[in-house]
């Protein structure tokens, strides 16, 4: 584990908490921070003596989602030099579509499947901002606990993309709220997001390590095999109900809307709105 990148706490018996470190970042996502967290993952599983996994991050915001890379070959040859290969998936340094695909596919869609599938119950607990790609990362846990600071949102449609690469909208929000939350970008508060059942509780900053780790123990006092199949009824109904290939089709999607932009801006994104790339000239292929 890059420990500069992630941290694996014992906080409480039954109980382990990761947390992200990457604070000089805001905890942004790159591959090493993303498999970072799935080799923290790991190790909680397999660690019998865990019943549940808190994921939590150090300084004022959970995460500002994904690291922006200067270049899609700088992402492509960062994945395939940080990935332990999480799932079926190669060929990351591929030219054209492939290798971007493939490398989106294991860094984001794969790596979240897998926390999301994880036997053990888990918890996120947000302060602060928690953005596009960091949605990834609490959506997929079973539990959010939001601290009265924490804005979530999703502004990759001004960047010329339908959503992040896992499709939780509609299941988290509802299909109008969804729309309203895509189409909009706008941020939304915790508030907000408990009125809309994103979010199980909403608690001052101050007491969102606590609240957190109380609840975590008061779970990790159940037995372990029946969490495992509440977890897995639950997840199991979700899939009947299309949730897993909803989220899947959306990724061809989300590549679709990458593929228009390299065509238009010669980078995945719109750079007109990209504020990296704000200044730059617009180039067509």
């Amino acid at each position: 584990m890059t420990d500069a990148l992630v941290r694996y706490e014992d906080p409480a018996p039954g109980v382990a908490r990761v947390v992200l470190a990457r604070t000089d970042k805001h905890n942004s996502l790159n591959p090493a921070l993303i498999f970072a967290i799935n080799e923290a993952f790991d190790r909680a599983l397999r660690d019998d003596s865990v019943k549940v996994i808190v994921l939590a991050a150090d300084g004022r915001n959970f995460s500002a989602g994904h690291d922006i890379a200067d270049t899609v070959e700088e992402y492509q040859q960062a994945m395939q030099d940080s990935s332990p290969g999480v799932s079926t998936w190669s060929g990351f340094l591929e030219p054209g579509a492939h290798g971007w695909y493939a490398a989106e596919k294991e860094g984001y869609l794969e790596s979240a499947r897998r926390i999301r599938n994880i036997s053990k119950p888990t918890i996120c607990a947000v302060q602060g901002k928690c953005i596009a790609g960091a949605l990834i990362y609490a959506w997929v846990c079973d539990i959010i606990v939001a601290a009265d600071n924490a804005v979530f949102s999703d502004p990759v449609v001004n960047f010329g993309m339908p959503a992040v690469e896992w499709l939780g909208h509609p299941w988290e929000l509802g299909p109008r709220k969804a729309k309203e939350f895509l189409f909009t970008a706008d941020s939304w508060n915790a508030e907000e997001a408990h009125r809309l059942g994103m979010v199980n509780h909403v608690v001052p900053l101050a007491e969102l390590e606590g609240f957190t780790l109380a609840m975590a123990q008061k779970i990790a006092s159940k037995p372990a095999f029946a969490l495992k199949l509440a977890k897995e009824a639950v997840n199991k109904t979700l899939d009947i109900q299309g949730q897993m290939n909803a989220i899947d089709q959306a990724f061809s999607l989300h590549h679709l809307g990458h593929q228009q932009n390299f065509r238009l801006f010669g980078y995945g994104m719109d750079t007109s709105n990209l504020p990296a790339f704000a200044s730059a000239p617009k180039k067509a292929e």
